[in-house]
């Protein structure tokens, strides 16, 4: 065997997400970070368009994060009427719970000569690194597509054109503790075998 197998599973199957109401406060070391999303990067990609692209925040930056996101909020809630002001101070305080917050952006290829979905399912196998990664250092990660995710002028906050995508933000904390197991379903309830 090339790698430690059951080092490999107990990895996989302790991955959770940790939500940052479950962090310490403390800050995690950037160099960890980095690592933790230079792992992304080696997520299977079709034609090696390599879709992903990330902006990392972290200390006064997440403050910035945080004004800009409930910023954008208010400007398109008040506009369609559905303002609540608990959302909005949701949106300008939950980001500095995190050590760090990672946006998680989709930049489509120029030639778009892969089908949008398949770009779509490289980031996100970008993102199951990530976690993979935060996991072995013990780091708490989360992935986030509430807030402003979906909103109109999300993809203009962030600089990206009409065919990119916005993802969502990988939240990033040292956990109070690690979290539980969880139950999933049996191999058996939702694999079929076809042998002939």
């Amino acid at each position: 065997m090339l790698f430690d197998i059951q080092a490999y599973d107990t990895l996989i199957k302790n991955r959770r997400s940790v939500f940052p109401k479950d962090y310490t406060g403390e800050v995690v070391d950037d160099a960890i970070v980095e690592k933790i999303v230079e792992s992304a990067l080696w997520a299977p990609t079709h034609k090696m368009t390599q879709p992903w692209r990330f902006i990392i925040f972290t200390g006064a930056g997440l403050q910035s994060l945080a004004e800009a996101q409930a910023s954008l909020y208010k400007r398109v809630a008040e506009r369609d009427g559905s303002f609540r002001e608990d959302k909005y101070q949701n949106l300008l305080t939950k980001p500095l719970l995190s050590s760090h917050i990672v946006v998680v952006l989709m930049k489509r290829d120029e030639k778009q000569s892969v089908p949008e979905i398949e770009e779509v399912g490289a980031v996100f196998c970008a993102v199951e690194n990530m976690y993979l990664s935060a996991t072995a250092y013990g780091v708490g990660g989360y992935l986030s597509t509430g807030g402003v995710t979906y909103f109109e002028g999300v993809k203009e906050l962030f600089g990206l054109n009409e065919d990119d995508k916005f993802i969502g933000f990988f939240h990033i904390g040292v956990p109070k503790s690690q979290p539980s197991a969880l139950k999933r379903k049996s191999f058996g309830e939702v694999v079929q075998w076809v042998r002939a």
